[in-house]
């Protein structure tokens, strides 16, 4: 039996999800291949399923699986609003002439410079 295009679309996008998903745990990319190629092995064997019933039950186990392993802070792209990255090593603050000169008088009056 022959499943529909939007049921192909629906599982890629769910070993998409998986991959991203590994993403936001593995640092290294040789680690996270080894998940991917994990994943892929698991896609595969349940590749032929043809009775539709037992392939919503293999679904929705995925589906458990995913929202499972959520990651609590997950990577975001820098780009993107909200990234991970987003002013991680921002410059300093520059200060004002008066906020300057403020901290002068207040190290001058606890005598830390003359």
């Amino acid at each position: 039996m022959s499943f529909s295009a939007s049921h192909r679309i629906y599982v890629k996008s769910l070993y998409k999800r998986y991959l991203k998903q590994g993403l936001d745990w593995y640092i290294r990319r040789d680690l996270w291949r080894d998940y991917a190629i994990e994943i892929r092995a698991k896609f595969e064997a349940n590749r032929n399923i043809t009775n539709p019933r037992q392939l919503a039950k293999v679904l929705e186990h995925f589906e458990e699986r995913l929202a499972n392993r959520k990651h609590p802070d997950p990577y975001i792209p820098v780009l993107m609003p909200g990234g991970s990255k987003v002013e991680r090593n921002a410059p300093p603050p520059m200060f004002s002439t008066e906020e300057k000169q403020q901290v002068l008088d207040t190290l001058k009056a606890d005598k830390i410079i003359t």
